[in-house]
This record gives C-alpha cells, structure tokens and sequence, in this order.
C-alpha cells in the first residue's frame, strides 16, 4: 500500500492508478478512498491518471488525534499533490470531500489543478448562522456527535440504512452490500477523527474560498439530499464560484455519483471537460442565430427532422437542427420518468420547444443543456433565475423539523439518524 507522510508525521494512505491528466478524489465523512472504486475504474478505462487519498483519521491513514479541521485537510492534499508531482488536475469533492476541494483550491491555489466538481457537496456552510439563515440547526450536528459517541457502530448502521442512500424513501430497495460497505469504511478510521469531523464539515465557511477559484468548477446535486440540503448548498455555490456550472439530478438523493447511471456518468464525464456556461458546438457545424450550434449534415437534410414528427418552433429558426439532435441525446434510458401530467410540453433547459414528446433528463450533445425541462420545470428555472428548486427545500428551512432533527428529536437512543 503506498503512503505519504506529512509534516506532522502523519500518514496518509492513497491509490495511484493509470497515467494521463489526473483526477483526484476526496472521498465524505466517514468513508476512505474505497467509495470512488467505481469511478476510479471508470474514469482509469478512459486513459486518465486516477487518485484517492484517506483523510487524515479516515480509512487507512493515520488515526489522528489533532488536525482534523478543513485547513489541515487542505494542506494534506498540498502535500499529497506535491509528492506526487500532479499537474493539470481535476479534484473531484463528495460531501465532506468537496469542501475539502474548495478550501485546499481557494488556500493553496489553482497552479496545479485545472478543473473541479462539487457533488452533494457541503459548501458554503452547513450550519444555520446569522448570513447563512437557511442552515441546519446546531442541534443537527450535536445529535451526530452524541449518537457517535454512544454507539459509533450502530450509527454506521443507521445512516447508510435511512438518509444517506434514500434507502427510507417510500418504494427504494435498499443494497446490503452497499449498507454494509459504507459501515466497513466507517469503522476503519478513527472515532476521535470522525468526532473532530463533524465539526469541520458542518461549520466551516467556504464562502472566501469559493470566491477565489478561478477555474471551471461543475456543482453536481441531488435535489433530495437528505444530508446536505440542496437549497443551501448547490445552487448557493454556483453563484459564488467565478466558472461554476449548476447540474441539478431531481428526485436522486446524497450518493448523487453512486446513483446515477452509467450513461449519466457519461455525461458529467463530458460536461466536466467543457467550459462552463459554454455550449458543446458540434465540431462541423455553425451556430443558429438563436446561439444554438448547427450541424451541416442536418442543415443538408432540409426538412426532415429524423424523428418522424413535425419540427417544433424554435426562436430565431433552425428548428429541426436543434429539435433532433435533442431528441437523439435524451434517450429513455433516464433517471426517472414523471408523472404523466409532466409529460406535455418538452422543452430544452434553454426554453426550445421540442415537441409533444417528453424528454428525459440528459445534455443535448449539440448545445450542452440539460434536457430535463417540462413545461412546468422551465417556469420553476425561471421563476429562480435559472435553476431548479428543491422540493424538499422547506421542511429543512424550519428549525428542527427536518429529517435529521425530528429523528434525533424523537429517538430516545438516537440510532436512526438521517
């Protein structure tokens, strides 16, 4: 097993895999490196360079007693990028690790690295404060630290088992490999590193941080994260962050990367590669005067849209070149279907008619939008200035009746935190 040592002379264990420009991935609290296996194998098929690192107290590295603050995480990834010798670098943050990615981006700089990705991130801040009023309560975080300390092991239990997979939604098929897995990761570090982390993940503000990343940054979401609510994390982020592009999953829950399917893994591979805020233009063709890009082979087609239906309107012409291409991208093999009233009225994220089929949610491969948007989500886009809202995003603006508090409110023992 291959480590660094720090300066402090703490160990820090890491996987190092393939060669090629390099991903790094910061791994949430409790787990260690092993909860990207998936992604590293992914991403390790498509000729990139792929790294993991146990945080200080986590997984296999040095169980630690002091430094289990952001700062000191930053600073560890410093090192590690450093021995190393990484250059080019894409940090890829969960939860916890995606705080991580901020700080050690916004306290040691971007020389090194060149993109980043936020999923279900805890950025900006966590914790309810006087400039952060949509915050969880203090309690929240209290009851974790009580339920750890009183039975760390059946809390590992319990949060994979419920909230952090959306195992307790109505109608989900919980894994008990996958429960069972996180438990493992969980009680391989070091109860004191995991106490100390909640802190550090919680009421940390990454605000400045933020700020100061002067590269591309994708934030990814599940609008049904029940552990990092998404209306104070995500779309938060995205406004602070210079190059930051919003990506929304409705209805996927806190593991937005282990839920999503492959095809889905698919395109935040493509979409982390492209400039934020850009359009993906086809390699041969123009752009519409709408702004959409064009292709000439479709240009040459005339008419036919390839669908066999009617072309929809689309502002500034060039209908059938966007609607088709749309079309080809947003396949059935989505995330989810809604219900059928949702189903009329397909539009693209940029607002183009697309005809009277739905469309599943997916970027276009032309103009790089999500293709989620029903008539009913691109009011919601507009009524928030362009993103999407959380459906669940009230229950966590009430003080001490969200799922995580109303449980440690009513569980006597305090096992089924959410």
């Amino acid at each position: 097993m291959a480590f660094m040592t720090t300066a402090d002379g703490t160990e820090i264990f890491y996987k190092d895999w393939g060669s090629g420009q390099p991903i790094v991935f910061h791994h949430g609290w409790p787990l260690s490196a092993d909860d990207w296996d998936s992604q590293m194998l992914f991403f390790l098929h498509k000729g990139y360079r792929v790294i993991a690192h146990d945080r200080r107290g986590h997984g296999r590295s040095t169980q630690t007693a002091h430094g289990n603050e952001m700062d000191t995480y930053a600073d560890d990834v410093a090192a590690l990028a450093e021995a190393l010798d990484l250059r080019e670098a894409v940090h890829i943050g969960h939860s916890t690790g995606g705080g991580e990615v901020a700080r050690y981006l916004g306290r040691h700089g971007t020389d090194r690295a060149a993109k980043a990705v936020l999923i279900g991130a805890v950025p900006p801040i966590m914790v309810r404060t006087e400039s952060n009023p949509g915050g969880l309560p203090i309690e929240v975080f209290d009851g974790f630290r009580a339920a750890l300390a009183a039975n760390r092991a059946q809390f590992f239990v319990d949060v994979p088992t419920g909230p952090f997979y959306g195992y307790n939604r109505p109608g989900a098929e919980a894994s008990q490999g996958v429960i069972q897995n996180w438990w493992r990761q969980g009680m391989m570090g070091g109860t004191k590193a995991h106490y100390d982390c909640i802190k550090a993940f919680s009421e940390t503000d990454f605000t400045e941080d933020l700020k100061k990343i002067d590269i591309p940054v994708l934030v990814m979401h599940g609008d049904d994260d029940q552990i990092v609510p998404f209306a104070d994390s995500a779309p938060l982020s995205a406004k602070l962050l210079p190059m930051g592009t919003l990506k929304v999953y409705e209805g996927l829950r806190m593991a937005v990367a282990r839920r999503i399917p492959a095809s889905s893994t698919r395109t935040f591979s493509r979409s982390s590669r492209a400039e934020p805020g850009s359009r993906r233009r086809h390699r041969r063709g123009t752009q519409l005067p709408c702004g959409v890009p064009r292709s000439r082979r479709m240009a040459s087609r005339g008419n036919s849209t390839g669908t066999g239906r009617a072309p929809s309107a689309h502002p500034g012409g060039g209908t059938r070149d966007h609607s088709r291409h749309c079309l080809q991208a947003h396949r059935p093999d989505s995330l989810r279907d809604p219900p059928d009233s949702d189903k009329q009225g397909a539009v693209c994220a940029e607002g183009v008619a697309m005809g009277p089929r739905w469309v599943p949610p997916r970027i276009c491969r032309i103009c790089g939008h999500v293709g989620w948007a029903t008539a009913r989500a691109t009011a919601m886009r507009a009524a928030t200035g362009g993103e999407q809202a959380s459906r669940s995003s009230d229950r966590w603006n009430r003080a001490g009746t969200g799922p995580i508090a109303s449980k440690m409110t009513n569980s006597s023992d305090m096992r089924a935190q959410e």
